[in-house]
């Protein structure tokens, strides 16, 4: 998955503040089809949200700075697993898979020193 879109919203149940994740797939299978998911921001979600942050390459020291950064959750690449159980649907991050943005990562080409991509 890429994500296109990353959107500071309102829950429209609980008036709580969510972030809208629009995903892209990339994979052969369904590729260019959307998937969105939403994280609703509460005090019991707010671990969830910045374990996906994170993985996502974005640390803050605090949250109310997210609007912004969301710039920088945008073209990240990650492999997600999506689980459905009747209606409801639910969107897991596992991994990031390029991390090329991340600070400190380096390539090496034959023979050449360690520079940073």
């Amino acid at each position: 998955m890429n994500v296109e879109k990353a959107e500071l919203t309102e829950a429209h149940t609980s008036g709580n503040p969510m972030l809208r994740w629009t995903l892209r797939v990339i994979a052969p299978q369904c590729v260019n089809r959307l998937i969105w998911r939403n994280s609703v921001i509460t005090q019991k979600t707010l671990k969830y949200l910045k374990a996906d942050l994170h993985l996502c390459g974005l640390d803050l020291e605090r949250l109310s700075d997210l609007p912004n950064h969301l710039r920088r959750l945008l073209d990240v690449k990650l492999e997600v697993t999506k689980k459905t159980k009747g209606d409801n649907e639910n969107i897991f991050f596992n991994r990031r898979i390029d991390n090329d943005r991340a600070p400190g990562n380096f390539r090496q080409e034959a023979g050449d020193a360690l520079v940073p991509f």
